[in-house]
């Protein structure tokens, strides 16, 4: 007989963003205790748990931070990982694993683990410097990508013709043959420390054209089973690669060929994940939980349709944030809005979200304009 679950312990999140926020608030239900570290004092965590102020890339400040700690897990991939080597090596539970973080915080060696495994991907060349991109002309149209600190749409430049290339990036990266895409997808998959694995039904993304910041998703995805089965394999072979342990959102591509290859991965809850609070059966929240503390897995099917809207700050509006056309909206049956606890907003800040839930698809995709058109955060 296993032994009675208890909550005897800290769990320690690396990042007090609103990643760590919803973590929290899933934990709650299960009286969890935590304790988070995050450079900024006014982090949306820091009145949800005990809240410690220092730099994530610093080993003495990790190390003191895990120390205190149980389990220590991650909201943001840019983290020291050779304290979290250390604090594993030393007995703490540290999940993802120090090996998975290092994998994806940088994006070379994430594409070559994609080559090596077999993983379908976009063709690409690693590349060092501008001048070393400006050889490949050949390969254009491209993408490419800082190896290391891109993150949010940041460090990514599109490059179509010659006359681009001096965009490139002067530091090591990845330039990736551009896709013609009909459709990006997401499956968020799951696996705990016993080896079993779950995936979410995939859903389907829209990225804002300039800032490369998820504006909206639909849940489920509009693909046919053949592809829906193909990106929950995909999914579930690079979880069962890397061993992971905890939650990982696997970002890929649909061609107008319909092959699915993968974009990025992200070893942590996901942007992509945040309806599953609301229209399926286990939030994602709650299933990382379940993964990093050798639980059963929860069930991931869907409970009702949803769509959910990235509420980012409007352009021109820096300062203290208002939220206009919040009671018009919240009157919407079906919405549900999260806000992030960030007192200040600026252009394109991540400020909350808002699922809509509906069992009639043209009404989901009405709701979710009317919310995109409605609901503004300004200063």
């Amino acid at each position: 007989m296993k032994k009675p679950f208890n909550q005897n312990f800290t769990i320690g999140i690396l990042g007090g963003g609103q990643l760590g926020r919803m973590l929290i608030q899933s934990g709650i239900d299960y009286n969890l205790i935590f304790s988070v570290l995050d450079p900024d004092p006014d982090a949306p965590c820091k009145n949800l748990s005990d809240f410690h102020v220092g730099k994530l890339t610093e080993y003495e400040t990790v190390m003191k931070f895990g120390l205190a700690c149980d389990i220590v897990t991650i909201e943001i991939e840019n983290v020291n990982t050779q304290a979290l080597r250390d604090l594993a090596t030393g007995g703490k539970r540290v999940y993802p694993q120090p090996n998975v973080i290092e994998l994806i915080q940088d994006k070379r060696k994430q594409k070559t683990f994609y080559h090596e495994s077999g993983i379908p991907t976009a063709e690409f060349v690693l590349t060092d410097t501008k001048a070393d991109v400006q050889q490949h002309h050949q390969f254009l149209p491209a993408v490419h990508k800082l190896g290391k600190e891109g993150y949010d749409g940041r460090g990514v430049q599109r490059i179509r013709t010659a006359s681009d290339l001096d965009k490139a990036f002067d530091a090591p990266g990845v330039l990736e043959r551009m896709i013609d895409f009909e459709k990006e997808i997401s499956v968020i998959v799951a696996r705990n420390e016993s080896g079993e694995v779950k995936t979410y039904p995939p859903v389907e993304m829209v990225f804002h054209p300039a800032h490369n910041l998820v504006e909206y998703l639909f849940s489920p995805a509009q693909i046919n089973n053949s592809i829906r089965a193909e990106a929950d394999s995909i999914a579930c072979k690079i979880a069962d690669e890397l061993k992971i342990v905890g939650i990982l959102a696997v970002e890929m591509f649909l061609t107008r060929e319909g092959k699915v290859l993968v974009n990025e991965i992200a070893p942590r809850p996901h942007n992509s994940g945040h309806q599953t609070i609301e229209a399926n059966v286990t939030s994602q929240y709650e299933q990382h939980l379940r993964s990093i503390l050798g639980l059963p897995l929860g069930e991931t099917e869907i409970v009702m349709p949803s769509a959910m809207v990235n509420l980012l700050g409007e352009p021109g509006f820096t300062g203290p944030a208002r939220y206009q056309g919040f009671e018009e909206v919240v009157k919407v049956s079906g919405v549900h809005v999260h806000l992030y606890g960030k007192r200040n907003t600026k252009p394109f800040r991540k400020m909350g979200h808002v699922t809509i839930v509906d069992h009639d698809i043209n009404a989901l995709k009405e709701k979710a304009e009317f919310v995109k058109r409605t609901l503004k955060v300004i200063a």
